[in-house]
């Protein structure tokens, strides 16, 4: 039986059924160097495999993509390194001590968890989960194992983001938070076209193993090269932008427990065949009286992204490169902070830090699970049309 012929429920117990304490488990001395496996060799892959690379204190020693031509591009970048098409023969490798996962966001789960059962530390990109019920399973596959599991939220080591929080956070110079504002336009990953060369299968691209847990459909150009436009393969901007900033308002607020969503957008202006809006514009509610937003739209000539915090005593505003503060009735930012650091590479740094001293890093799985379920919860309301209400402890939504 392949995974092809499962239903995603099944094909995710069957994964997880491998789990045990006793996995393999090297712990590195402070000295050491990380041995690094790439499992998805994408844009993306290869952009955060540089920043491994760049800390000065990895190996690359395997990179595993389901389109041989990906991994010939990493291997060009990392010299040695072995090739693979298929994650669990990457992860028989006793050479590999940590992978990078990197593939799209359908196979985040059952990548994570063999990985962890195999007894390797992950990184993996965000969203960690395609589905709410997915987080659990790799949280508890991340403790059984006494593994280190860091999500790519890199605002969470963001120098610039933790100074932010120390000044006006714990100070409470912002007074009550009642609006958390988000916005992210015109992000390119979601407005990416097949090249003429992908309109036909390619002899080395493996479309049924990058279907997976994914119900079969022929081999689809556009599904494969812009999968974040699917929501079979990701939830749109919501997951893929959403999820950052949300993360963002958690890490600020100390606070991760929506209890409401309300969602409304659409496929606006891109008639080409995406699922994933091209529009959207959520709302979320947390019980302490304060509300969240997001909007994002790829209309053309509208761009910009960033997080506004609003206060009884002051705003923030913070996006990657700056923060600016301005207190109540002040008619301009009194205070403004670039940041010029690299925020991957710092998140990279904390987790080969974790690795060696086995702390939990800041962008522990748990963390990227619950900013993950925020993020769900808007698509869930937009899918379904309706405020959907979330019960934060049982992890449960309620019934209308």
């Amino acid at each position: 039986m392949t995974n092809d012929s499962l239903g995603r429920r099944d094909w995710l117990r069957l994964t997880a059924a491998g789990m045990t304490a006793a996995s393999y488990s090297k712990v590195l001395g402070a000295n050491e160097r990380v041995n690094l496996g790439l499992i998805g060799a994408g844009a993306r892959g290869q952009g955060v495999m540089g920043s491994f690379q760049r800390s000065g204190r990895v190996d690359v020693k395997a990179v595993c993509d389901v389109f041989a031509e990906r991994v010939d591009s990493a291997q060009t970048k990392a010299p040695g390194a072995k090739g693979f098409s298929e994650h669990r023969k990457l992860l028989e490798s006793k050479d590999v001590d940590a992978v990078l996962v990197a593939t799209p966001d359908h196979w985040h789960t059952g990548v994570a968890i063999d990985a962890l059962n195999a007894g390797k530390d992950v990184y993996v990109e965000k969203p960690l989960t395609l589905r709410i019920d997915e987080g659990p399973p790799i949280i508890k596959a991340a403790r059984v194992n006494n593994r280190i599991c860091q999500v790519g939220m890199q605002q969470r080591s963001g120098s610039h983001y933790l100074e932010a929080k120390d000044k006006y956070f714990k100070s409470g110079k912002l007074g009550k938070i009642t609006l958390a504002r988000t916005w992210w336009h015109g992000n390119s990953y979601h407005l990416l076209k097949a090249p003429p060369r992908m309109q036909t299968l390619p002899s080395n691209l493996d479309w049924a193993r990058f279907l997976g847990p994914v119900k079969w459909r022929d081999y689809d150009p556009q599904q494969y090269w812009s999968f974040r436009s699917y929501l079979d393969f990701g939830g749109g901007q919501v997951t893929d932008l959403f999820t950052h900033w949300i993360d963002v308002v958690h890490m600020f607020m100390d606070q991760d427990n929506p209890v409401a969503a309300v969602a409304s957008g659409g496929i606006y202006h891109y008639k080409d065949g995406r699922t994933a809006p091209d529009t959207i514009t959520v709302l979320l509610e947390y019980p302490a009286e304060w509300t969240a937003t997001f909007e994002a739209t790829l209309a053309p000539g509208v761009t910009g992204a960033g997080v506004e915090m609003c206060g009884t005593e002051g705003k923030l505003w913070i996006s990657r490169a700056k923060y600016e503060f301005t207190p109540k009735g002040a008619k301009a930012p009194t205070e403004t902070v670039e940041y010029k650091g690299d925020a991957t590479n710092e998140h990279v740094a904390n987790f080969l830090d974790c690795v060696v001293s086995r702390k939990r890093p800041n962008g522990d799985v748990a963390i990227g699970h619950r900013s993950a379920v925020a993020s769900h919860l808007g698509n869930i309301a937009y899918v379904e049309k309706r405020r959907v209400k979330f019960d934060p402890i049982r992890e449960e939504i309620l019934p209308l």
